[in-house]
């Protein structure tokens, strides 16, 4: 499992994390200012993340060139629990020089906490030149910035079977009706249910439908009805929010399409969301909503053949984004990444800081053999993002007409997220759209 998949099983601590973070923030300094004058050659630099296991090899193979060139050690510490221990280390002040966020809600607290370094002007002007504003604006606080967006995952794809999709008769659709066309051509012609879907996530289950609801309203409605949505000023008992929910019931409540390989509508519910893979990949199921960490699932699961499946256009399984309700609208997506932020102003934090918002640093981080990352830097060469869903990631990206949001859930506060899964959770055990809405959007009054 990626350390994007374990981090969604770890994000309730990471909002717990950051509710706490927020007290500390009415009673301490404004944030540093970001200049030093100290050397920055034979500093030691740490820096402190979620990374683990394959990933914090990759990205510390992304800097080791770098850092050696230019004489400074940098000392990465990953931990699984980082969303409840930088809060901790926040609290305690007992701090990294650079820490890596892996959610906007959690920067945005150690911000206000008084503690983050502000950037300074090399960091501002490689932000403002390899990040559109949808990015900056995560990383800036009354009109200043603090920090740098990293790496990135698309979610909203609809992975399947290329080969099955040929014998079937069907192509990629291009809006969200000719899904629901396909889908009831699918399930004719193999006599089951097309999709599978897993809402199991232990404490956090339910994300998986708030992720897929999320896409629908982005596309549907915009970008300004989407942040006016995830900022509490569209309501989710709006007839726009219910509408998007109706459609996506129009899959996930019709027996007749779910859940391939596990059960009925209501086995959503008890299937993890992980475990869609195997049964895509053997041909038990057609099709599956997932961001793009879902290919990390299928280097162990197996087809009907027995094989490892391949993951390309011509592949075992490949994978189209959720088409909008009209053919030709400009690419909305939402997804998630990691943002750097420094603790500390000496002159080696702030060269490290300068090299991580640079398209040098990114390029590096992607090029590597076997990367498992993309980045939404303007600077990345696609080229050197060679595995398939991930180049095509990669260029959604970096396509100018792209519009790129967080996942709303993500954005929420605390009690509204963990009302939004227990409702998607609460909609699939037979709960109808205006309960489950109307449950959702009470939770806004405790905020």
């Amino acid at each position: 499992m990626s350390a994007l998949l374990r981090r969604r099983i770890a994000l309730p601590i990471a909002i717990a994390a950051a509710a706490g973070l927020a007290l500390t923030g009415c009673t301490t300094a404004s944030p540093g200012t970001g200049t030093s004058t100290s050397s920055a050659k034979g500093g030691t630099v740490s820096i402190y993340g979620p990374w683990s296991g394959a990933e914090a090899v990759e990205v510390q193979a992304s800097w080791a060139s770098w850092a050696k060139k230019n004489d400074i050690t940098i000392k990465y510490s990953g931990d699984a629990n980082f969303a409840a221990n930088i809060a901790t280390k926040i609290q305690g002040n007992s701090l990294p020089d650079i820490a890596i966020f892996p959610q906007p809600g959690l920067l945005d607290a150690a911000i206000k906490s008084g503690k983050v370094v502000q950037s300074d002007s090399v960091t501002q002007a490689n932000v403002d030149k390899n990040f559109s504003k949808d990015w900056q604006n995560y990383i800036t606080v009354s009109g200043k910035l603090y920090g740098t967006p990293l790496d990135a995952n698309v979610k909203g794809y609809v992975w399947y079977s290329p080969a099955e999709f040929t014998k079937l008769g069907v192509g990629v659709p291009k809006t969200y009706a000719d899904l629901l066309t396909e889908t009831a051509t699918i399930a004719q012609k193999i006599g089951g249910a097309p999709w599978c879907a897993g809402f199991n996530s232990g404490s956090a289950s339910g994300w998986p439908g708030a992720d897929w609801l999320a896409d629908l309203v982005l596309r549907d409605d915009g970008p300004t009805v989407y942040d006016q949505w995830v900022a509490g000023k569209v309501k989710f008992t709006d007839p726009r929010i219910q509408n998007a929910l109706d459609d996506l019931g129009k899959i996930l409540k019709n027996p007749s399409y779910v859940n391939a390989g596990f059960g009925n509508v209501a086995s959503i519910n008890s299937t993890a969301f992980g475990d869609v893979a195997a049964p895509l990949a053997s041909g038990k199921c057609t099709l599956t909503h997932q961001a793009n960490f879902l290919e990390a699932q299928f280097g162990s699961v197996k087809t009907a053949a027995g094989g490892t499946p391949a993951v390309g256009p011509n592949g075992d399984i490949w994978a189209f984004m959720l088409p909008p309700t009209k053919a030709g609208a400009g690419e909305s997506v939402t997804g998630g990444g990691d943002f750097a932020a420094a603790f500390s102003k000496d002159a080696a934090t702030t060269e490290v800081m300068n090299y991580l918002s640079s398209a040098d640093y990114v390029n590096s981080l992607v090029g590597a053999k076997g990367s498992s990352f993309i980045s939404a830097n303007k600077g990345v060469n696609a080229a050197l993002v060679t595995d398939p869903l991930l180049h095509s990631a990669e260029l959604t990206l970096q396509d100018p007409k792209t519009t790129f949001r967080f996942g709303a859930d993500d954005l929420m506060p605390e009690a509204v997220e963990a009302a939004f899964w227990k409702g998607m959770v609460d909609w699939i055990n037979g709960d109808s759209t205006q309960a489950a809405t109307t449950e959702i959007q009470a939770a806004w009054a405790t905020n």
